[in-house]
């Protein structure tokens, strides 16, 4: 697994001295269900595409279906390729995501070998955990037994999904090491804003972004639709998810004001909308990558997600997009903070 120096080229990231990631990660979440029949096979040949263009960075979890399994066979196929020189190149994050309840040192220990041992990996460069019950105060027993297991070097580095700024509060009045948080941030959903970037950046919490193109519907796609998408088209949980939090931030008719606009801007760098509301993400302060998902083997987006490395956003392309958020409800106010959606 990694273990590579920073690479100053704009495509990457230095998240700790030891963990370099690409700025663009590849989101598994998409193989777990939902977003079209994968078939194995063509899936690895697509990953080792993905690696070769230098989209080296995975993101995954435990209840991601066979994503944990992909990533051994994916590295078993690649070193068969090329020699195992090559597998320092690659950096997969996986998530622990138990129920909750009572967490024991055991329990933490079994999990997390369990996912090396699907991974085929020795340790695990950067382990994400999530909790689903603030209620249930386990997860600060998890997350101290998860901090042990990292001092003995079989987790390299620990992260969060989806917790929010109190919680990151007590974490660090707490004395835990926390390299990061991944939270859904995109210019629709900016409630990251609120509490979340100041702290991290106080803290040095770097932020890995999902859902900035909120399941594609930040695309030409629907461009210029007057009519919603029916429920029979919004054929991903991608889609159906996303549209739930477009309605929610100011309807279908700000959305197609905001498409125009990006793709007004996206003209003028000619690139995607995708890539502009891409960008928009990276450019934010903290924010060490964005998470793409990536329906391996259905659709291919390489060539598409590295022209967000071509171009920088200009202040009059900030402002056109913050007008348009300014219009927009306040998904703070709406919803609460980061990941309360999911409680």
């Amino acid at each position: 697994m990694n273990t590579s120096s920073t690479i100053n080229d704009g495509t990457h990231y230095q998240l700790a001295p030891d963990l370099t990631i690409h700025r663009i990660v590849n989101g598994m979440w998409q193989i777990a269900g939902g977003h079209g029949y994968i078939d194995h096979g063509l899936a690895i040949e697509e990953m080792l595409r993905y690696h070769y263009d230098g989209f080296t960075s995975w993101d995954l979890a435990d209840i991601y279906g066979p994503a944990e399994d992909f990533i051994s066979q994916f590295q078993h196929r690649l070193s068969e390729i090329t020699g195992t020189d090559e597998l320092s190149k690659v950096q997969a994050f996986t998530k622990w995501v138990p129920h909750p309840g009572k967490i024991t040192q055991s329990l933490v220990k079994e999990s997390v070998q369990s996912s090396l041992n699907r991974m085929g990996v020795d340790s695990l460069d950067l382990l994400q955990f999530h909790w689903w019950d603030y209620k249930n105060p386990y997860y600060m027993d998890a997350l101290h037994y998860l901090s042990d297991l990292r001092a003995e070097g079989i987790i390299k580095h620990l992260g969060l999904t989806n917790f929010d700024t109190e919680r990151l509060q007590i974490m660090t009045d707490s004395g835990l090491d926390i390299l990061s948080n991944q939270i859904q941030y995109s210019i629709i959903d900016r409630r990251p804003e609120e509490k979340m970037i100041s702290f991290c950046k106080e803290n040095n919490i770097k932020v890995l972004a999902y859902g900035t193109l909120c399941g594609g519907l930040l695309s030409e796609r629907y461009l210029g639709r007057e009519q919603e998408p029916t429920g029979y088209e919004l054929d991903t949980l991608s889609l159906r998810k996303y549209k739930k939090m477009i309605d929610l931030w100011g309807g279908w008719k700000l959305f197609q004001e905001l498409l125009t606009t990006l793709n007004e801007i996206a003209q003028k760098y000619n690139v995607k909308i995708a890539n502009i509301a891409a960008r928009y993400i990276l450019e934010k302060p903290i924010v060490a990558g964005v998470i793409i998902g990536v329906r391996l083997g259905i659709s291919d987006n390489r060539t598409s997600n590295a022209r967000v490395f071509h171009f920088n956003l200009d202040k009059s392309d900030y402002d056109a997009i913050d007008a348009i958020s300014a219009r927009s409800n306040n998904l703070y106010e709406v919803i609460g903070d980061c990941g309360d959606e999911y409680r």
